[in-house]
């Protein structure tokens, strides 16, 4: 498989054997994972949540509770002046989704100045190397900050570990500076570019980055217009059909003018094959987050059911972003689950 990464002055692409996989645009608008100045206006202990101003015309929504055990922060109360960070950008009538655990993000590692918590990325699943790192984290951060050793972390020298949390140490003290000097509600305070965050996520795993001038070339830019679309065709002539809404993503799998050699319980297997392919590439293409259904075309042999989640699993292993399967429902629908970015 080709992959390629593309950027130019506003934008980051990936393309895999042709196929675009993931695109971003800059956008001024879009403020996920800065760090900004709030004000709490509420607490709401019955939904668990405080309502921060943030400077929008819609105030930021704060669980009450974060989710790291070693969090320290003080207890909220109404007129509280707090630093938070934006965890997923407002949708519809919801405001942004923020946190106090806050987090910079560097190569090797995530610094969390708010907690003590020594982590290892998921994506790294052996044991004796997660207990390697999480030694190496723990020397390094003492008792001064929490650390997230990511993937990259495994390639690097534990001096480059260390000088890379100080620097973001003295970032977090340039934070805090600006912090005492007083803010207005929606200051930004620290701010992640998303492109050159994905740009680099992906120089993480080897891809050598090629720059482009202006924009994408004509065919992938005729694949970015389909992907505004309801429904994409697949390479054996069905169809997905994906609907987007506030809860949830479903997508639906047609034979549509699928042919193939075999009686129908073949055609189908292989239609839902080609659809996994298509259906990884839309849900980062269009970075869909939360829960996503899939209704993939009734099989009535188990072990066909397992080659499509097979399938489905190798391709979505090609993803940056953490994606769960939970395996196929009672109804036989795929249920999986993917971490919610941005917008």
């Amino acid at each position: 498989m080709e992959r390629i990464l593309i950027t130019g002055p506003d934008f980051c692409a990936v393309t895999e054997d042709g196929t675009l996989t993931e695109y971003l645009q800059r956008d001024p608008k879009q403020q996920y994972g800065d760090i900004l100045g709030g004000t709490v206006e509420r607490i709401m202990p019955g939904i668990g949540c405080a309502f921060v101003d943030i400077g929008r015309k819609k105030s930021g929504f704060l669980p009450l509770e974060e989710l790291s055990q070693s969090f320290e922060g003080e207890k909220l109360k109404s007129g509280m002046r707090i630093p938070v960070q934006i965890r997923k950008e407002e949708t519809g009538s919801k405001g942004a989704f923020l946190t106090r655990d806050l987090t910079l993000a560097g190569r090797t590692i995530l610094l969390m100045p708010m907690n003590r918590h020594i982590g290892v990325s998921s994506r790294i699943t052996e044991d004796d190397e997660r207990e390697r790192l999480r030694s190496i984290g723990k020397e390094i951060a003492g008792d001064e900050t929490g650390l997230v050793l990511r993937t990259a972390a495994q390639a690097a020298d534990p001096d480059e570990i260390a000088e890379e949390v100080r620097t973001l140490a003295e970032e977090w003290q340039r934070i805090r500076e600006r912090i005492r000097e007083g803010y207005t509600d929606g200051t930004v305070l620290y701010h992640q570019d998303p492109v050159e965050m994905m740009a680099r996520d992906y120089e993480m795993m080897g891809i050598a980055r090629r720059t482009e001038a202006e924009m994408l070339p004509g065919d992938l830019q005729r694949q970015l217009r389909e992907a505004e679309g309801r429904m994409i065709r697949i390479r054996n002539g069905g169809n997905i059909v994906i609907d987007r809404c506030e809860a949830m993503t479903v997508i639906d799998v047609n034979s549509a003018s699928a042919r193939t050699e075999g009686g129908p319980e073949d055609s189908y297997l292989e239609t839902n094959l080609a659809a996994c392919e298509s259906i990884a590439a839309q849900i980062r293409l269009r970075n869909l987050g939360g829960i996503i259904l899939i209704d993939f075309i009734d099989m009535k042999a188990e072990a066909d059911r397992q080659k499509v989640a097979d399938r489905l699993a190798e391709m979505l292993g090609r993803d940056r972003r953490k994606t769960v399967m939970h395996g196929w429902t009672k109804l036989g629908i795929m249920e999986m689950t993917r971490k919610r970015t941005g917008g």
